[in-house]
């Protein structure tokens, strides 16, 4: 019985190593497994990191250029919208000013709200004069359904209708998106599309003599003009949400703007493609 018991127990550590072999041969040349597994899904096919995750991130690194450069996430009824560029040049929340975080909002990685637009008494002005800026950028992501409004522009009066303006981009009867200059007569470049989905949107606007003017769009070159006309010679406030676009190619009835904005910032120098193209991509 106990000569019955050893065999039986040598068979069964037999059985055991024998096991354990084939289970190490089956690890080493079976495919390679993982923990994680992941799905892709874009109209191109590919995958690629964003250089920057949040629009802090994105325009913070080009803030060294930037005149100033607005967040607008402050609460409702908020006065000031704060520069974070470094220059201290805060701009007023002039009117109404109210603020909500809309589901889904632009740059959601970033924390706060958006800035609602009442499209009559709502918009921001700059703080301090520029004299005649001939080079520069100018950027905000919007969202409206409204046809119509200034989104952001150059003018010679910080917070009435002005006499002198140009350096504009704003939404046309069409809701097409035009960025215009005026130097005795408009020169504009205008977006094949529109863009008054509901959907945020992030717009770029950037003229020198080098490059002449381009209007983008969520990061994408839609209009431009090579055959640069140096903009009207005035002194002048960049503001945000209104002024006068009367004369203007395609002019809606309503010149403030009817929507949310986050992310306003203007530069003293052409936002390159890859910029821009950075800067919309950490918005999304």
């Amino acid at each position: 019985m106990n000569l019955l018991h050893l065999r039986n127990g040598r068979l069964a550590a037999v059985v055991l190593v024998l096991g354990l072999v084939v289970v190490v041969l089956l690890n080493a040349f079976s495919p390679t497994r993982s923990a994680f597994s992941a799905v892709v899904t874009n109209s191109g096919n590919t995958a690629a990191t964003a250089p920057y995750f949040t629009c802090t991130a994105a325009v913070g690194a080009d803030t060294a250029n930037a005149l100033f450069a607005y967040r607008l996430t402050e609460a409702s009824n908020a006065s000031t919208a704060t520069d974070w560029s470094g220059k201290g040049a805060n701009g007023t929340y002039q009117g109404s000013m109210a603020a909500t975080t809309p589901s889904p909002n632009a740059c959601p990685r970033d924390a706060g709200s958006s800035y609602v637009l009442n499209g009559s008494t709502s918009f921001v002005s700059t703080p301090r004069s520029s004299a005649n800026p001939t080079t520069f950028s100018e950027e905000v992501w919007f969202r409206t359904t409204v046809a119509g409004g200034m989104l952001i522009g150059f003018g010679s009066n910080q917070v009435q209708a002005s006499g002198q303006h140009d350096r504009q981009v704003y939404i046309n009867t069409g809701g097409q998106l035009v960025f215009g200059t005026y130097n005795g007569t408009t020169q504009v470049v205008t977006s094949p599309k529109a863009y008054t989905d509901g959907a945020w949107h992030h717009v770029v606007a950037t003229m020198s003599a080098g490059t002449g003017m381009r209007l983008y769009a969520d990061g994408v070159l839609v209009a431009s003009n090579t055959a640069y006309t140096a903009p009207e010679p005035y002194t002048g406030y960049f503001r945000i949400g209104y002024d006068t676009v009367s004369g203007w190619p395609g002019q809606p009835s309503n010149f403030a703007f009817t929507g949310s904005m986050r992310y306003a910032a203007v530069y003293s120098t052409v936002l390159s493609a890859t910029q821009v193209a950075n800067h919309a991509a950490a918005g999304r």
